[in-house]
């Protein structure tokens, strides 16, 4: 990955030489972070699988639709909020020293793809070619 700050190292909190009292803080918020993203991630997992269920079915009504596209961006935006809380709990457990070695974007995928624009789950996969006409 590309250094956003030049010549220096860029590394994640965990790879800061972090002192006993603030690893077992880092711990706890990370800890914490990880049980309530799972829990969004399932509920979008969830949402995501009735967005397609509604798609594929004939009877089933535009706004229908429309609405559970919105219950999902609404999950997708509480991921993102979860995910800047828990950085802003990082970076207030470093010491001044210590932020300038830290690149939040290091801490998890989701944030780096964020950083760099792709979403919040990364590139697109490759789109298979539609079938052919019949």
């Amino acid at each position: 990955m590309k250094k956003w700050r030049g010549e220096n190292p860029c590394w994640g909190a965990s790879e800061l030489n972090l002192s006993q009292e603030q690893r077992k803080s880092f711990d706890q918020i990370q800890l914490a972070y990880f049980r309530e993203a799972q829990i969004l991630r399932l509920q979008l997992l969830t949402k995501n699988f009735e967005l397609r269920e509604l798609l594929i079915n004939p009877t089933t009504t535009t706004e229908s639709i429309r609405v559970k596209y919105l219950e999902i961006a609404e999950l997708q935006s509480k991921q993102e909020e979860k995910a800047i809380e828990y950085l802003i709990k990082v970076r207030n457990l470093l010491t001044p020293e210590q932020l300038k070695n830290w690149c939040p974007e290091q801490e998890f995928p989701s944030f780096r793809h964020m950083m760099h624009g792709t979403g919040p789950i990364g590139p697109m996969h490759q789109r298979k070619a539609f079938p052919p006409p019949e």
